[in-house]
């Protein structure tokens, strides 16, 4: 028989007895520490003396942090498969992607029918085994926009939504012997899990066969099939070795409960893998990851070294014919379809990819922090996608001085949550899905932009991987010209991959929704700036209008006031909701959390199209600003369109301390339309603004860069892109050239 080149993994099966319940909790983490890949678990839910598998492994998920685990297996016919379905994905996603599904067919069918499940004739729970994969792989694809229907004989689900997806991509393994389910592991399983004792002579060779002859019938490649194999604890190194090279087993699994042979197991991983790595390289035979079957290789496309991966990145890294695919393809308005999507776990794994990055020179390249982002520009076509979403760190790290450490794949709602009871907040945007990496190198309007600032405003270091790969730390004291670029044009310059900021000291705030008849667009809003810049700065607050050829309109205001007291909220309020009629208003105390998970989602990104969106940042809503916004919003060529608030501590900043220049502006526009009516339109409000905030901007090229940034701030951008990254490898998302002089244009 082949060896597949699957890597050598080891791991425990553990018995989960109810009479010292904490005794399989403590072998497992006994696995974790001796080092093993695996832990997993008998099921028998009929057995009086057995504790509940999967309440097992949900505890010992929570009690490790490495280790994967599994049921050795699952007994299918007492765990419906939807319900099963939902339940490992779940685990999958609290555990951070350790979670793999091994199942069997059934077969204690007295003890199973006395439980409640239905007898099934050996062909029948094949068939049911199948049904269930079906269902099973559905629900787990919320990519998929359709409900969910399988109408088995066995298992039936009519109109299910699928979600949630797992972290990763969940291998099933199955328990199998015969043919027929031999048959079913080759033609739909990622895993085969029999067990030594229980194989005669020549079955582990006959059922290898059977596998690999289905899987090519399916079209796959027997590869895809990893092969497992409960062992006992006295099986040796030579033995070991020889199941991998001559058999094909990659993964092999002790049985029993004894910590000596645990031990004693684990101390012959050291020795089997070199064996192993020695016979290979004298066959030939490379190391494999994940394999891919045919119909997924045909979807790569040409220009893209996907087998040339590190192994680290390869084992993650999501191709176009991957189930997990379908994450990529949209993001919040804007659709995608990268050519290879890399998820690094750690800074090392960063700088990896960033070197994959710099030999694909020629391909398009997004880093995609978490959550949604207006412009889109994380995603792409054809390209590569660096996504960090797995460096999601929250560490507070003193709550004393509100010093705070993120990671760029957090999102701003899970870090309001790990803040709230400190009593810190970071403003931060204004939807707790965006990711940190995005919007802490943008700039951050917020809900207390007025009160504390911009996002940037409280970073105290970043922590960037350069384009050459290097690992750099900048602040004030250390590469500060880096520290100034990054706070505003973070973009252009490497992946941040930690940011250490000062939370502020928020406690109980007001927020408060309030509805307006509008009747003269341009009248209410020049009233709308007035009130605004005259409120006190624990004021802060958007208002949303729609389009609409003339007439009334109703515009939607949320605002934040940064104080407890029922009397104040309502003092600095009033002199707002006098701005037009209301027609209806709410206001509530609560605590920033709270409104950032109110704004907040985890529903799949849907965006499909290429969204246009344009910004533009205003000193003072004037009346000639106030009348062509009015006109824009009248001709019906923006439907959404938003007034922030900011001035007031985004003021105390000056200009030239951070790449973000807009620091006169005391409120920040952005509309969303559709076709060059609206480009048009959008134009000639721009004679009014003093400049633009680029996180709400669609358009590129320089004419965009001009907007934003101030020629002398521009002009040492350049330098400092010249300096950090003179290839232009991040040039995807408001491309700074370093081949253009701001005095004298393009290099020749």
């Amino acid at each position: 028989m082949p060896d597949y080149g699957h890597p050598l993994r080891f791991g425990s099966f553990i018995t989960p007895s109810a009479a010292s319940p904490q005794r399989p909790v403590a072998l497992t983490a006994l696995s974790e520490e001796l080092g093993l890949d695996l832990a997993t678990f008998q099921d028998h839910p009929y057995q009086p003396s057995f504790l509940d598998t999967w309440t097992l492994m949900s505890y010992a998920a929570a009690r490790t942090e490495r280790i994967h685990l599994a049921g050795n297996v699952l007994n299918l016919p007492l765990r419906p498969p939807a319900v099963l379905a939902k339940a490992v994905a779940s685990l999958d996603l609290l555990s951070g992607g350790r979670v793999a599904l091994g199942l069997g067919a059934g077969g204690f069918w007295d003890a199973i029918e006395a439980y409640g499940g239905t007898r099934l004739q050996p062909g029948e729970a094949v068939d049911a085994l199948d049904e269930a994969i079906a269902i099973i792989r559905g629900v787990w694809d919320a990519s998929d926009r359709s409900l969910l229907a399988v109408d088995g004989d066995h298992h039936r689900v009519h109109g299910a939504k699928r979600g949630p997806a797992p972290a990763h991509e969940v291998p099933i393994w199955l328990g199998a012997l015969k043919p027929r389910m031999l048959r079913l592991v080759g033609r739909a399983a990622d895993g085969w899990l029999p067990s030594l004792p229980y194989l005669q002579p020549g079955d582990l060779q006959r059922g290898m066969r059977v596998i690999d002859e289905a899987a090519r019938g399916a079209g796959r490649d027997p590869a895809e099939v990893v092969r497992l194999l409960n062992v006992t604890p006295d099986t040796g190194v030579d033995e070991l070795v020889r199941l991998a090279v001559e058999d094909g087993v990659s993964t092999f699994v002790v049985m029993g409960d004894d910590e000596g042979g645990l031990r004693r197991f684990a101390g012959l991983a050291h020795e089997v893998r070199a064996r192993v790595a020695e016979a290979r390289e004298g066959a030939g035979v490379p190391e494999r990851g994940r394999v891919r079957g045919p119909s997924a290789l045909a979807r790569r496309l040409p220009g893209i070294g996907y087998d040339a991966l590190p192994a680290a990145l390869a084992e993650r890294a999501v191709e176009p014919g991957d189930p997990a695919y379908g994450r990529y393809t949209s993001s919040y308005l804007r659709g995608g379809a990268p050519g290879l999507v890399l998820r690094p776990r750690s800074v090392a794994e960063v700088q990896a990819a960033v070197a994959v990055a710099r030999e694909h020179r020629h391909l398009p390249l997004g880093v995609l922090s978490a959550g949604h982002g207006i412009s889109g520009r994380s995603l792409n076509r054809g390209g590569l996608v660096l996504d960090v979403s797995a460096l999601d760190t929250v560490e507070v790290v003193d709550a004393a001085t509100g010093r705070v450490r993120l990671g760029p794949g957090a999102r701003w709602v899970d870090v309001a949550r790990a803040l709230a009871p400190h009593g810190l907040a970071i403003s931060s945007g204004d939807y707790g899905g965006v990711g940190v990496g995005g919007l802490a190198t943008a700039g951050g309007v917020g809900w207390f932009a007025r009160s504390h600032g911009l996002t940037i405003d409280h970073l105290t270091a970043v922590e960037v991987v350069l384009a050459d790969g290097r690992v750099v730390r900048t602040s004030a004291e250390e590469e500060p010209d880096l520290f100034w670029a990054v706070r505003g044009a973070g973009a252009n310059f490497g992946v941040a991959t930690s940011f250490e900021l000062t939370a502020a000291r928020v406690g109980t705030i007001a927020f408060a929704q309030l509805a307006f008849e509008v009747a003269d667009t341009a009248a209410f809003l020049e009233r709308w700036g007035r009130e605004l810049e005259a409120a006190d700065r624990s004021v802060t607050g958007q208002v949303i209008l729609g389009g609409g050829r003339g007439g009334a309109r109703t515009a939607q205001a949320m605002l934040v006031v940064d104080a407890d007291e029922p009397d104040t909220v309502v003092e600095r309020l009033q002199p707002i909701a006098e701005v037009a009629p209301l027609l209806q208003q709410q206001v509530v105390l609560t605590t920033f959390d709270q409104v950032m998970g109110a704004f907040s989602s985890d529903e799949p990104q849907r965006g499909r199209g290429e969204p246009r969106s344009h910004s533009g940042l205003a000193d003072h809503l004037s009346p000639a600003l106030a009348a062509e916004v009015a006109a824009l919003l009248d001709t019906g060529t923006s439907h959404f369109f938003s007034v922030r608030a900011v001035g007031g501590a985004v003021a105390d900043v000056p200009s030239a301390a951070t790449a973000y220049a807009g620091r006169s502006a005391a409120f920040a526009l952005a509309g969303f339309g559709a076709g060059s009516s609206f480009d048009a339109a959008w134009e000639r409000l721009v004679p009014h603004l003093s400049g633009s905030y680029l996180s709400f901007e669609t358009g590129t090229g320089p004419l965009w860069l001009e907007r934003a940034f101030p020629p002398a701030h521009l002009a040492r951008l350049r330098e400092l892109k010249r300096r950090y990254d003179p290839s232009g490898l991040f040039r995807d998302n408001f491309f700074i050239d370093p081949a253009v002089d701001a005095a004298e244009g393009p290099a020749a």
